[in-house]
């Protein structure tokens, strides 16, 4: 893919004390430098892609940082300050009294080019959200994305600058946003009344914005998209998954509603008579996983994908990569999540991520086991109770008749078991293992029901993980047919298979040009694959 950077990188080095800088006039390739970080009374340090290195021996003076802080802008209210014109940004730590005790100046670049792999997306006009974890490139592919609207395609694109970030520091926005205007934000409490008053003043046809964060910007994103306003912006979380769970930012997919049924809906669906649904159309049509400039999850209908998440049903997504020579390849893939949908989630339970369980193709599977994978599965469930009562919980253990354990300490525990007054605390413990990837789930309150009904729908989730590995086993056997007709074979048949599964068979027949039909009847109905 052709990429052009602009970085400045002479713009960030000669604002620090010259004994600092001299290192870098002795380094051949700067490209891969990171950020600049000076705290008092340590060595300074200059952090790499693959290294961090010492600039010098003697340690950070509060004169180096003074000298620094002098020539760069003001700090604002989130303690950031920028270099005019350009896109580096220096983040202040302070001490006590507020004085300046550290520094990270982080190098920005504009990087053009890098939208190509979702460009159809970003052309179609609707909306679109970028999700990805931090450092990955979310804010460097937002501001392509201003600039190719503005420039190639013509639009009004009004971003919406919280912290300078964007477009950087300065009045005269950065030459990586192209001809699109930008509009400051004072502070980052503000930002949702400067993104209403972007469309009540300036008449754009689309508004970029960089992490949406709070329910007051969840919901002035939602007045913008009802106006016919094209919105494309970041947000906190990593996956679709997130923040369907996020209950400050859900309603950027449609917002979840508990829904009691009537007791012949309830019987039809197969279902206990309290679902799970959304509220509304999502903000966002499309949602885009960001795992790095050339590599993408994308699920373009928004609002199909969060009704089949909460109904439990599999979830397909478009994964897209370039390659060395810039082609987008597509192929699409199943999402198993541990949302607990209307087969497997009552009222009185919550379920906090703790790590993300999610299965992207067989490769990854085949590099670990996932937790929720067959040999896991025969294992005992280890649960660690946190504020609930263990005996509560071992008796409602012993009349599940399941394979699950009450242990009493978090190394040997496969999840924990909490109530909502003791997450709110947000203690080491629950912090120690989510951050260690163990799931936590969360009761509204420390009864037997409750626990009781924890019980029986982790149960449910395990039994949809069972059919998730079914239809993996289904589709790789599929793909394992298709390879030996393209060796040779003229037709093979397939093991019987539910309806749902025969359909993404067929599906993956089409896709490697092939022919196939049904044959036989239920149970024992299977695909037939066949040379065209």
């Amino acid at each position: 893919m052709q990429q052009w950077i602009d970085s400045d990188l002479d713009e960030i080095i000669e604002k620090l004390p010259p004994h600092i800088a001299e290192p870098f006039n002795n380094r051949s390739r700067l490209d891969d430098l990171l950020e600049v970080v000076l705290d008092l009374g340590r060595e300074p340090q200059a952090r790499f892609l693959e290294e961090t290195v010492s600039l010098a021996l003697r340690e950070v003076t509060e004169e180096d940082i003074q000298y620094v802080v002098q020539r760069i802008g003001t700090f604002g209210a989130d303690n950031r300050a920028g270099i005019e014109r350009t896109l580096h940004r220096i983040s202040a730590i302070r001490n006590r009294t507020g004085k300046v005790v550290g520094l990270t100046a982080r190098v920005g670049r504009a990087v053009y080019g890098t939208i190509k792999i979702i460009e159809d997306l970003v052309f179609t006009g609707n909306s679109v959200l970028l999700l990805g974890r931090p450092g990955v490139g979310k804010t460097t592919m937002l501001r392509e994305v201003a600039r190719v609207l503005a420039d190639d395609a013509g639009k009004r694109v009004v971003v919406v600058d919280t912290s300078n970030e964007i477009a950087g520091d300065g009045d005269i926005p950065h030459a990586g946003i192209g001809g699109a205007r930008r509009m400051q934000v004072p502070s980052p409490s503000q930002q949702h009344a400067v993104m209403i008053e972007a469309v009540e003043n300036h008449m754009p046809e689309v508004i970029v914005i960089d992490e949406i964060g709070t329910e007051l910007e969840a919901d002035a994103s939602r007045t913008i998209a009802e106006r016919g306003v094209q919105l494309v912006a970041t947000a906190h979380g990593n996956t679709l998954e997130n923040l369907i769970m996020n209950p400050t930012l859900c309603d950027l997919v449609g917002g979840i509603d508990s829904v009691t049924l009537g007791d012949d809906e309830a019987r039809r669906r197969r279902t206990q008579k309290t679902v799970l649904e959304r509220r509304a159309p999502p903000t966002f049509d499309a949602l885009v996983e960001i795992q790095g400039w050339s590599d993408v999850t994308i699920h373009a209908e928004v609002a199909d994908a969060v009704d089949k998440m909460l109904r439990g049903y599999p979830v397909t997504a478009e994964c897209r990569t370039l390659d060395a020579e810039g082609a987008t390849q597509s192929r699409r893939e199943y999402v198993e999540t541990a949302i607990l949908g209307e087969n497997g989630r009552g009222r009185g339970l919550e379920w906090r991520p703790g790590s993300r369980q999610r299965v992207r193709g067989r490769e990854e599977r085949e590099e670990a086991p996932a937790e929720d994978s067959p040999a896991r599965r025969q294992a005992v469930t280890r649960i660690l109770p946190y504020g609930v009562n263990k005996d509560k919980l071992r008796q409602a253990v012993k009349a599940s008749n399941a394979p699950m354990e009450v242990v009493g300490d978090v190394e040997s525990a496969d999840m924990l078991l909490t109530t909502k007054s003791y997450y709110r605390r947000r203690t080491k413990t629950l912090s120690d293992a989510e951050n260690g990837g163990k799931s936590v789930y969360v009761l509204r309150k420390n009864t037997s029901s409750q626990i009781h009904q924890f019980l029986k729908e982790l149960g449910r989730s395990r039994k949809r993980v069972e059919y998730q590995d079914t239809i993996e086993q289904a589709v790789k056997e599929a793909e394992q047919a298709a390879d030996r007709i393209a060796e040779g074979e003229r037709r093979a048949d397939l093991s019987p298979q539910v309806a749902y599964i025969r359909r993404l068979q067929h599906q993956l027949a089409e896709d490697r040009g092939l022919e196939s039909s049904s044959s036989g009847r239920e149970p024992d109905r299977r695909v037939v694959l066949r040379r065209r």
